[in-house]
């Protein structure tokens, strides 16, 4: 037994900022993916993963008395499956800000949710907010709080534009061009990174009035013009508004860039050979990357691993 794929996604800009109503923009990610997997004799990731399972039935079960007018699932179901060894099978990386904890929550909606919200309706902004609210709320039972964006994204398989909290709807984003100079790419940290101690960081310099300022007058309103200029296909835009949200990152969020990644980022910004900003919650995992001149970049970050994930 094997459920149908569910992938990884990249939330190309938005990070921390969508918690205070900026723009974002998340991507679908197909190079990792996972599906729901039976087998008998459990062993390694299987065997956590089915442990994990089991609590998060628990958890389930909890939300839908909570909240009936939300959801309902299938939990006879879902408990059987679980307890003749069902896991998620999986080779999106776990801490690496590419949503493995969305995949899994879609893969469970998708498979157990009853009257569920399909791929294959007209999804009206009201449908997104429903699917978004209830994903949300699943996921929390792994980050403690969620915007419910990475199962969505999964879940659909589309480009989501996020305008606002409650302002949602999927889009198209300019089509790749493979010959293209010009790419996005993800660079591997090489350690892992948690998701709710980095969000606890941010919540703790929200209560200074400085942080607050600069979150609204210079981390949002770059993300918000990034979003635009990357929507639109407006390149030269594009990279002036991503040098300045690269500077404020690294000005303003030091804790979530590893330490060994300061210097090579401060590089970028100084040379404009690429700018480096925020993948996820960041502590670890995958660092976001963007260059007008792809050789340029692999060239200048050498001994680093790189990984495209869009050309233009």
């Amino acid at each position: 037994m094997k459920g149908p794929l569910f992938y990884s996604k990249i939330l190309l800009f938005g990070e921390y900022g969508i918690i205070k109503d900026s723009k974002g923009l998340s991507i679908p990610y197909n190079f990792f993916k996972g599906a729901l997997k039976t087998e008998e004799n459990l062993v390694g990731a299987a065997k956590k993963s089915n442990t994990s399972l089991k609590a998060f039935v628990s958890y389930l079960e909890e939300m839908e008395q909570e909240h009936p007018e939300l959801v309902s699932f299938n939990l006879d179901g879902l408990k059987k499956d679980v307890f003749n060894g069902m896991y998620f099978d999986s080779s999106i990386p776990q801490g690496y800000g590419v949503g493995s904890s969305g995949a899994l929550v879609a893969a469970v909606y998708y498979k157990y949710a009853q009257n569920k919200i399909t791929v294959l309706e007209n999804l009206t902004r009201e449908k997104l907010l429903k699917l978004k609210t209830i994903f949300g709320k699943m996921e929390s039972f792994f980050h403690g709080k969620s915007s419910g964006l990475d199962p969505l994204n999964s879940y659909l398989s589309l480009p989501i534009l996020i305008n606002s909290q409650d302002n949602i709807e999927s889009t198209s984003i300019p089509s790749q061009n493979q010959e293209g100079r010009g790419a996005v790419f993800l660079l591997d940290s090489g350690s892992t990174g948690e998701t709710a101690p980095m969000v606890q960081i941010f919540m703790e310099k929200m209560k200074q009035e400085g942080f607050r300022n600069m979150l609204k007058n210079q981390f949002i309103k770059h993300t918000d013009a990034c979003v635009e200029d990357f929507i639109n296909g407006n390149v030269k835009s594009l990279f002036g508004n991503l040098k300045q949200l690269s500077h404020v990152v690294l000005n303003n969020f030091k804790p979530m860039i590893p330490a060994k990644f300061h210097k090579i980022w401060k590089h970028g910004i100084e040379t404009n050979e690429y700018y480096l900003k925020l993948c996820g919650s960041g502590g670890g995992g995958y660092i976001l990357g963007f260059t007008q001149d792809i050789d340029k970049a692999k060239l200048a970050l050498e001994g680093h691993k790189l990984e495209v994930v869009y050309n233009f």
